[in-house]
């Protein structure tokens, strides 16, 4: 086989006290899973059906505390935001997954910032568009390194957090998630058949705000990595 062009290289994550490496496959995302922050976006957090949307798979930016990494502000927007979320990543295959065998397909866990152009994807959603200009663009899902389930099991409760310059912005505990991780699964399996390499980001608490260049934002989930990003 010969390429017409060169090929993509592969995007990975990094295992935490390893040299392993995470392929990342596809990157699907729960919108608002906390009553908080689906108030603070003037919604009502009624327990509805989770909905998701996808970032693409480059747009992941591999930012570990200490080493951090770099994003840049992004074009064509004047509402940068942060979300601080626990990632999922899958490592078994299976749609229509029931939910007490959820997670037997979770490979690990990690904490990702979905990076949102808050001011495009209000004005696709009030257009009735879709929200890949406000998600799905360059360097919008920054992770830590990952941890294999056999280490740090499956957290249901520990705290999530964020901060700007050592500021917090979002405080809450994952025990607040409207769905579970298990029926986060048990639902997005009816509509795609999941693959090891899919990542799962499971929703972020209230607090969400502006960050703006030459500043530093740094999270975590309680057991896990944290994440630490520099915007320039």
């Amino acid at each position: 086989m010969s390429f017409v062009i060169p090929p993509i290289p592969a995007v990975t994550i990094p295992v935490a006290g390893s040299n392993g490496q995470f392929p990342v496959r596809r990157i699907y995302c729960v919108g608002r899973n906390y009553a908080a922050h689906v108030r603070e976006m003037g919604m009502d957090p009624s327990r509805e059906p989770p909905f998701f949307f996808c970032k693409p798979t480059d747009a992941i930016v591999v930012a570990p505390l200490g080493a951090g990494a770099e994003i840049a502000y992004p074009s064509a927007t004047e509402e940068f935001h942060y979300e601080i979320e626990l990632v999922v990543a899958i490592g078994r295959s299976g749609c229509n997954i029931s939910l007490e065998h959820a997670n037997e397909h979770i490979w690990g866990y990690g904490v990702g910032i979905d990076m949102t152009r808050r001011d495009l994807q209000i004005a696709a959603r009030d257009r009735g568009r879709p929200w890949e200009l406000g998600k799905g663009f360059d360097q919008s899902a920054p992770v830590s390194l990952l941890h294999p389930v056999s280490e740090v099991g499956h957290p249901a409760t520990g705290e999530i957090w964020l901060q700007v310059n050592g500021q917090d912005r979002q405080r809450s505990d994952l025990n607040k998630l409207i769905w579970s991780v298990p029926e986060i699964i048990a639902n997005l399996s009816m509509f795609f058949e999941l693959y090891p390499g899919d990542l799962i980001f499971t929703g972020t608490p209230e607090g969400i705000g502006p960050v703006r260049s030459g500043e530093v934002m740094r999270g975590g989930v309680t057991g896990l990595c944290e994440v630490e990003v520099h915007v320039v």
